[in-house]
């Protein structure tokens, strides 16, 4: 393989600030001396890793799909879903949406991603116009993939189903929870920025760089894409044809936009019923915070506090925190901007873990399939629930983190080194 880094110049994606990326070590990590954003690592064995990695994790997931996943026993009866039957039992209940969001973000969209590693890294016999495609499509869709979130959806499944009879893991569940971590792995190998180097070369600029300044002030901007940089009067990137600006177009109109549409479904996500138990010919219709209490009143205090954490505290906390960047994004006045980033890192992260709820009543309402005696359903409160997670994804992808640091003062930083992988 060449070279890890082919040029040393880099625009931090999250505060544009222009650096030079030493020769790193096999184990190191290179930062943003100023927002602390990763921007390139070194693997020892950088192509085998992420696709050994990628590989195992696709056998995992075939394998998971091969056998029952899930049982439950309820006085002598008893039931047992396999992976795939999870989306064909919701769509037999016409929740169709509910069904293809699954198998998008549960299966579909991890695969892809695997699948997309191993091309890149084997260097396949791929055009120049093929392998950008893939690398802009694996960058795009990462953040979509959500299998831990699945998995920890049926973990608190479990613990709500104790109460009603014995709960076991099937044949598939331990290769599911393999490809889970796998998949985390071969995502945690693969460097965007060695990646896209390997792809195809920067394109070469005339001009000189000062280092430790803004690209913006620089008249450079940075591809969103492709990490390379560009003349800001550039409109399309030479490398991976994607066209951009140097600031993300509307961006603060967009994350409003996008902000109070999910402000006004989350309202009646929380007001309607997310799920009905059918029970002994009792119909029982429960809202989010109903099943906090449930969960509480029987004793399950952390399965309580994780279900009112992800769908109660983090929705409301990332939508007024995803206010407050856009209200302070393009402020004259002094503010502690490396919070703020902080904050928007934090959105970022924990927003996509509100889905839990969803993939929880996704399980409950494939497996709990015993007819008068007990059965589960989705209602409408989880779909619009559902909507106010990804509304709320969208709003912080399209929020410009670089409009917190546009007004921060000039500083000649060195990059900084971190070992420990």
């Amino acid at each position: 393989m060449c070279s890890h880094i082919h040029d040393p110049h880099i625009l931090c994606p999250q505060c544009d600030l222009l650096v030079e990326i030493p020769a790193i070590a096999i184990g190191q990590k290179a930062k943003c001396p100023r927002c602390h954003t990763t921007l390139t690592s070194r693997w020892k064995d950088p192509r085998r890793r992420p696709i050994s990695f990628a590989i195992s994790a696709l056998f995992m997931l075939l394998l998971s799909n091969l056998f029952p996943f899930v049982n439950m026993k309820v006085a002598g009866l008893g039931s047992e879903v396999t992976l795939i039957q999870i989306p064909q039992l919701l769509v037999s209940e016409n929740y169709t949406s509910m069904a293809s969001l699954f198998m998008i973000v549960v299966q579909l969209l991890p695969a892809i991603c695997m699948l997309s590693i191993i091309v890149l890294y084997m260097n396949t016999r791929l055009s120049a116009h093929w392998k950008v495609s893939i690398a802009r499509m694996l960058f795009r869709l990462k953040a979509w993939c959500m299998v831990e979130i699945f998995l920890a959806g049926v973990l608190v499944s479990f613990v709500k189903l104790m109460a009603y009879g014995d709960v076991g893991i099937g044949t598939s569940f331990i290769p599911y929870v393999l490809f889970c971590l796998l998949q985390l792995r071969a995502f945690q190998c693969t460097d965007r920025y060695g990646l896209w180097q390997q792809v195809g070369p920067a394109p070469r600029l005339a001009q000189p760089l000062r280092i430790g300044e803004s690209g913006l002030s620089q008249g450079l901007r940075s591809c969103h894409c492709c990490m390379a940089i560009l003349p800001v009067n550039q409109s399309e990137c030479s490398r991976c044809e994607t066209k951009g600006y140097a600031r993300r177009k509307n961006s603060l109109q967009w994350t409003m936009a996008l902000l109070v549409t999910s402000i006004l479904l989350y309202i009646p996500a929380n007001l309607l019923p997310i799920m009905i138990t059918q029970a002994l010919g009792t119909k029982i219709t429960s809202t989010i915070m109903a099943g906090v209490v449930l969960l509480w009143s029987d004793g399950s205090y952390p399965v309580a506090m994780v279900i009112f954490i992800a769908s109660i505290m983090v929705p409301t906390l990332k939508m007024l925190a995803i206010g407050w960047l856009c209200w302070d994004a393009n402020s004259d006045k002094q503010i502690d901007r490396e919070r703020l980033h902080v904050i928007y890192e934090m959105v970022e992260f924990v927003g996509r873990w509100s889905m839990i709820d969803v993939f929880v009543i996704a399980v409950l309402s494939a497996l709990v399939r015993m007819g008068k005696l007990m059965s589960i359903y989705p209602d409408i409160g989880v779909l619009l629930f559902a909507g106010v997670v990804i509304l709320t994804m969208l709003a912080a992808a399209t929020f410009d983190p670089r409009l917190i640091w546009d007004r921060a003062g000039v500083q000649s930083l060195k990059v900084q080194q971190d070992g420990g992988k």
